[in-house]
């Protein structure tokens, strides 16, 4: 049932007034810096709440934790804190270093295949398992517990059911559904031999320009407080009842403490508030997941007030150990210890002495093994922080039951493959759908709509799971996926086309306006592209800023007289006003997951004509006015949104929203000689990268490593360089002719790019040098295609360093490029051994004069 303030509030044991909670504050429409309040970043802990944790102290397990802690040597006890990537370490790795713990990130899967099935992971898991208790070269037996991002479901699993992103749960505000959500998603988690999820999030996010807004479930601690306690029951089980049972895996309680408020939006920031509003606005769902038993806490990636939260003492260990009584585990997130003054992502004293306890480090663990070990020996690190950080995850192993439950293949259910898409998750899942819709706009009772009819479904998110699911699905930013990579989903387009088909209504599936008979209604799913953080910051909230197809599709339809129904797809508000002036009537659908039919459910009504469901979901996020207003949140001195917290029309409801809402942006979109974006982070929307043999186009990369063939030919893997994942490195074996190429969907005109001055750059890093040609590419269809010798730019490059390479567009002109249909922008094809790593791939107009490589008469 639907919960208010008050509920939220009642029985957490936090000594702040429900004033403090949700007290005014000035809408920080100016951007200010750090030095705007020059207060420190440290704490004062006796002004924060204490918590009470159900989960009880136990002396047994104590003794247990001092018997164990007793008998490990300084080595052994450092590699209790070390956290690698399955993509980094062997089974062998295990076996010699013990590690406490290790993790799959977002795309990363057993053997690198994203089609692993569920023999696959949960081989994995035992192997790593016995290797860990295996003590004939680490010389210990204690098992080691594997964590993932599992936000919403078990989303890393193929055919596993994708609930709402956190955002439209918010909206749906339905505690009993989200422990529902939360004991659905253990399940699935147990079903791989996963101990561990980094789930819940609960931060409570103040500029919808972030990224990862759609992970938060409100922008006030409401809501969130609520489904702390829900999420973490559901996960974890209740204490006292069935905690860390079989069908139960440790919860996280995510990211400690304001990754929702920073500046600009930033992900990993700077959050600058003031030491009062930083505790009311974040902290209710700390308290409540604490009081609910969670097990682990993670360390966020922003700063307060300058300091990175991963090296914080006051926050982690005065106030979050010492002043709220937790006594589960600290886990940092991927490399952030890296990111404190004075570490690098090998080696961060700094971190373990802030309070956290388990180190994720992907990539570097070996160094920062042999670093933290040496340390500790010096006396930068005390053998009392060492021994408390032990102490603490092995009370969180010995709470979950892993020194008992034994192999994973040997749980109850490992390898359960009813679990997965199982009819009753989807159907949760379904539910959760209809009640996150928000309808904002219903002109003259157009919803809900008869069945038979016959119905046009278009826009870009109607056909497809992977858009309706966003980011953390399959694959880390929900990209490189089709639907049949969701067995047992329902797209949009089929739960519309269910529905009215066994009416005897007719539905059309279209790209955009285009139709073969006229239809009686239109509904139109658009919304934003798949992201997750980082590549989701935008610096404006206008939808589809200076490339409005949508609107043109909308606005195509309404100039025919065919009524407009747009279900919005998208992870945070936006400003939509002409999209909204262009619709009869607007759904925002947030990101629904798999199950597409929940929003037939409450579209249409049922087969005698009445309301099938209604709606029920209310804005747990305030709508923008405008496409500045990035930063408009209930209860600031200056509120004026567009729709307000709370607001969502049901089918009683009278629509009174203006058609003439101004369209004008009080930050407009200014397009003068712009550069083309190919690959920046990933591929830009519309293509992909492909692998295949000589100029074949081969295989599309689907995850984070892509193998061409058995002999790899070529490998291909996503990267770092400046963030996470946002380069590619490609590998020649030498064994054959490969290319990695960027492929577009369909054919673009580039022509401007021809008399412009244009140049082709990309950022480059040799690993391994080519011993014979590099052919640089530019193709424009069958037989068309303008190459290019690159070894000895490459070669002069040197091995190590990054570099910026440019090309003349000339030079592909020359050799036979046809700018105004071009299928493949860029692409490499090689023979020779070589490690090859790109990065930020783009056409510049203009530049000519500077390229590296020119072939225009610049005279």
């Amino acid at each position: 049932m639907p919960v208010t303030i008050k509920q939220a509030i009642k029985g957490l044991s936090v000594a702040l007034t429900l004033t403090t909670l949700v007290a005014c504050t000035k809408n920080p429409t100016q951007d200010v810096s750090v030095t705007a309040k020059n207060t420190p970043p440290h704490a004062n802990p006796e002004l924060w709440p204490v918590a009470h944790s159900k989960v009880k102290r136990d002396q047994k397990v104590e003794s247990k934790i001092e018997e164990i802690l007793g008998g490990l040597t300084l080595k052994q006890k450092v590699a209790q804190l070390v956290q690698p990537e399955i993509r980094a370490i062997t089974v062998e790795d295990m076996r010699e270093y013990g590690f406490g713990s290790y993790l799959n990130g977002g795309g990363a899967f057993p053997n690198n295949d994203k089609y692993a099935t569920m023999a696959d992971w949960v081989a994995l898991a035992d192997d790593l398992y016995h290797a860990s208790v295996d003590d004939s070269i680490d010389g210990t037996t204690i098992p080691t517990m594997w964590g993932t991002d599992a936000v919403h479901g078990h989303n890393n699993v193929i055919g596993a059911t994708l609930f709402p992103h956190n955002i439209g749960l918010g909206a749906m505000n339905n505690p009993d559904v989200m422990r529902q959500i939360g004991s659905a998603t253990a399940k699935v988690v147990a079903v791989t031999g996963i101990d561990w999820v980094f789930a819940p999030t609960v931060a409570v996010v103040r500029d919808d320009r972030w990224g990862r807004t759609y992970e938060g479930y409100a922008e006030t601690p409401e809501i969130t407080t609520v489904y702390a306690t829900a999420m973490v029951e559901g996960l974890q089980g209740k204490a006292g009842d069935d905690f860390l049972e079989d069908h139960r895996v440790i919860a996280t309680a995510k990211h400690f403490l304001g990754d929702g408020g920073t500046v600009k939006g930033d992900d990993q920031g700077n959050n600058i508030a003031d030491e009062e509003e930083y505790r009311d606005l974040n902290v209710p769902p700390y308290v409540a997941a604490i009081d609910a038993g969670v097990q682990t806490i993670m360390a966020s990636f922003n700063s307060w007030k300058g300091e990175k939260m991963h090296g914080n003492s006051s926050m982690l260990t005065a106030v979050l150990k010492d002043r709220m009584g937790f006594d589960g585990l600290i886990v940092g997130d991927w490399d952030g210890h890296g990111q404190v003054d004075g570490c690098d992502n090998g080696s961060c004293a700094q971190a373990i002495n802030a309070g956290v306890d388990i180190i994720m480090v992907p990539n570097d663990w070996k160094a920062f093994f042999n670093n933290t070990v040496d340390q500790v020996k010096s006396g930068e690190i005390s053998m009392e922080r060492l021994d408390d950080a032990v102490s603490r995850i092995l009370r969180v192993k010995i709470r979950a039951g892993l020194f008992k439950k034994g192999a994973p293949s040997t749980r109850a259910f490992a390898s359960k493959q009813e679990f997965i898409g199982s009819p009753e998750h989807r159907a949760i899942a379904r539910q959760a759908v209809r009640e996150s819709l928000v309808l904002l706009k219903n002109k003259q009772g157009l919803l809900p709509l008869e069945r038979k009819l016959n119905v046009l479904v278009t826009g870009g998110s109607a056909n497809s799971i992977g858009k309706a699911s966003g980011g953390w699905s399959i694959t880390w930013q929900g990209t490189g996926n089709m639907n049949k990579d969701f067995p047992g989903a329902t797209s949009i387009y089929a739960g519309i086309d269910q529905v009215v088909t066994e009416a005897g209504g007719k539905t059309e599936l279209s790209g955009d306006d285009y139709y073969k008979t006229k239809p009686d209604v239109a509904i139109v799913v658009f919304g934003e592209s798949t992201y997750a953080e980082g590549e989701g910051d935008i610096s404006n909230l206008e939808f589809e800023r200076g490339d409005k197809r949508s609107l043109a599709i909308l606005q195509a339809l309404k100039a025919k007289g065919i009524p407009v129904v747009s279900v919005f797809i998208s992870g945070r508000p936006m400003w939509v006003n002409a999209e909204l002036n262009a619709s009869d009537a607007f759904v925002a659908a947030w990101l629904p997951g798999t199950e597409g039919q929940g929003i037939s459910d409450v579209l249409f009504k049922n087969a005698k004509s009445k309301t099938n469901h209604d709606f029920k979901g209310k804005l747990s996020f305030s709508w923008p006015r405008f496409d500045t207003q990035s930063t408009v949140n209930v209860n600031d001195e200056d509120y004026n949104p567009l729709f307000p917290y709370g607001f969502g029309l049901t089918y009683r409801s009278k629509d009174t929203l203006a058609g003439n809402l101004s369209e004008v942006a009080k930050d407009p979109y200014i397009s003068a000689g712009e550069k083309l974006v190919i690959f920046r982070n990933r591929p830009v929307e519309g293509s992909d990268l492909f692998i295949g043999k000589d100029r074949e186009v081969g295989k599309r990369m689907t995850s984070s490593i892509e193998v061409l063939d058995s002999a790899e030919t070529l490998v291909v893997r996503a990267v770092n360089w400046e963030v996470q994942e946002d380069a590619r490195e490609l590998t020649w074996s030498g064994k054959g002719m490969a290319n990695g190429t960027l492929r577009y969907e369909a054919p673009q005109d580039h022509s401007r790019l021809v008399n412009s001055g244009g140049v082709l750059s990309v950022d480059v890093r040799m690993t391994e040098l080519p011993k014979g040609s590099v052919m640089l590419s530019v193709s424009c269809g069958e037989g068309c295609q303008g190459e290019i010798d690159i070894s000895g730019e490459l070669i002069n490059t040197g091995i190590g360093p990054w570099d910026n390479l440019t090309i003349d567009v000339q030079c592909f002109v020359q050799a036979g490029a046809d700018f105004s249909r071009i299928d493949a922008p860029f692409g490499i094809r090689a023979d020779s051994a070589m490690t090859l790593a790109f990065a930020n791939v783009e056409y510049l107009p203009g530049s000519v004069e500077h390229a590296d490589m020119i072939c225009s008469n610049t005279d």
